[in-house]
């Protein structure tokens, strides 16, 4: 049942998708219900992301849009990915939007994409987060075995207290 409702409702917004998006996004494929890839550009003059255009991986479950899809950014030979406060640099994405407290339903891949937009657009800093292992071991987790295991040991150390901004997905690659 979840999956029809899922299938329905991918199905809905890819008609939408096909007829307007809108500027600096566009639909790269869509051969299934599980994984789309579509292409954002940052439309203002925003010296740090002028003239990219970056790639996104929209990951959808059998519970979608009940749960928020999977989207990461996707290193390409000429699809970097864009270096921010809250972008990895292997393209995980720390945004409340894309986490189970901060999804909504109502959201959909165009407004996903028009978040990450804005969320370029407003960036001020060329920095990107510490990295995933040396955060760990920062906080003095020790060394992680694996960056699934980190991420469960951070997700932990976020959620009784820390300071450092919270994790709501395990790694993807």
């Amino acid at each position: 049942m979840a999956a029809n409702f899922a299938a329905k409702r991918l199905g809905k917004e890819l008609g939408k998708i096909n007829n307007s998006l809108p500027p600096g996004i566009e639909l790269v494929s869509a051969d299934n219900f599980e994984e789309w890839f579509l292409d954002i550009k940052v439309l203002d003059e925003n010296p740090l992301y002028k003239d990219e255009t970056y790639r996104l991986k929209f990951k959808f479950s059998a519970s979608y849009p009940i749960e928020p899809p999977e989207v990461t950014f996707v290193k390409l030979p000429d699809r970097p990915i864009p270096i921010h406060p809250h972008i990895y640099s292997n393209g995980i994405i720390c945004l409340d939007l894309l986490g189970q407290q901060g999804w909504s339903p109502v959201q959909n891949v165009e407004s996903v994409c028009m978040s990450l937009q804005s969320m370029l657009t407003g960036n001020t800093k060329n920095e990107r987060p510490l990295e995933t292992k040396s955060l760990c071991e920062a906080i003095a987790c020790g060394p992680a075995t694996s960056t699934s295991t980190t991420m469960t040991i951070l997700s932990r150390y976020y959620t009784k207290g820390g300071r450092a901004p919270k994790i709501y997905r395990e790694d993807i690659s």
